[in-house]
């Protein structure tokens, strides 16, 4: 499938030049190198750090994309942009579409006259979330990388979906034949708000710190069970509430932290940590 796609590519996109975002992920990490593959250097990165990922993940993306991918990508920090812009914002789908908004518009600025395509990873999966597929049927979430394009890209660019039609076990298969590390495409499924959307209520830098923290040491214990990869996903979430802890003699009221750990696409399927886990540290 994937000489196929690229030949495709190569066809569709002809001599002009194409520029996709890329966020560290599966699908669009595969969707670059699929045209990369095409059109080799006339194909350009841009990573935006929103300050939303998980620890470490902002240096191990690029390292990955720009040393092993050999890809051409430019870095934009804008994680403090981002946390200003999610102030007072409780809403999960508000969330989502602030972040959607401000990633557009900070990608805007790359979108240069000598760019004719815009790549995107966006899956199947992607297109159904963010659509209403009957009259009057609730959307299940927004994908900005579906309906949060602004007008003014939609018309200087054309979009290439080279995945459009997979699902993400596909794209798994094709990523491995292309060569993507495998840091990357056993990576578990992160979601395009990052944290914002594993915080309960609204985004402090606090409860980011903590979100984050915890879900490196919930996923670094699952890797030294070696339970990990028979999981689909597994994460933490903070939400309002605090407890009191002694530390000493005093007391010390802390966020909550709930881990999550499933073994379906769908998120149905909860998986019962072993004890030995659930006393580790």
């Amino acid at each position: 499938m994937s000489a196929l796609a690229i030949r495709d590519i190569r066809e569709k996109v002809g001599n002009a030049k194409a520029i996709c975002a890329v966020s560290g992920g599966l699908d669009s990490t595969t969707a670059a190198v699929l045209v990369k593959k095409a059109i080799g250097n006339r194909l350009k990165c841009v990573f935006v750090n929103h300050g939303l990922m998980r620890k470490n993940e902002p240096q191990e993306v690029m390292r990955i994309l720009k040393g092993k991918l050999q890809l051409d990508v430019d870095y934009v920090d804008a994680s403090d942009l981002f946390l200003r812009s999610l102030k007072g914002v409780s809403d999960p789908e508000k969330k989502r579409l602030v972040v959607g908004k401000l990633f557009a518009e900070i990608f805007e600025e790359y979108v240069s006259k000598e760019f004719e395509w815009l790549v995107q990873g966006t899956l199947y999966p992607d297109v159904i979330e963010s659509s209403m597929p009957v009259p009057g049927s609730p959307k299940i979430k927004s994908h900005h990388n579906v309906a949060g394009l602004p007008d003014s890209i939609k018309r200087r660019l054309k979009v290439l979906e080279p995945l459009r039609d997979l699902y993400k076990d596909e794209v798994r298969i094709i990523a491995k034949k292309l060569g993507i590390p495998d840091e990357i495409v056993s990576r578990h499924p992160f979601p395009g708000p990052g944290l914002s959307v594993r915080i309960i209520g609204e985004v402090t830098k606090e409860k980011l710190e903590i979100c984050r923290e915890a879900s490196w040491i919930f996923e670094d214990e699952l890797k030294k069970a070696k339970l990990y990869d028979k999981l689909w996903q597994a994460f933490a979430f903070v939400g309002d509430d605090k407890a009191v802890g002694v530390f000493g003699d005093k007391r010390k009221y802390g966020y909550i932290v709930t881990l999550k750990a499933v073994t379906s696409s769908d998120g149905g399927d909860r998986f019962i940590l072993p004890y030995a886990l659930e006393s580790a540290g």
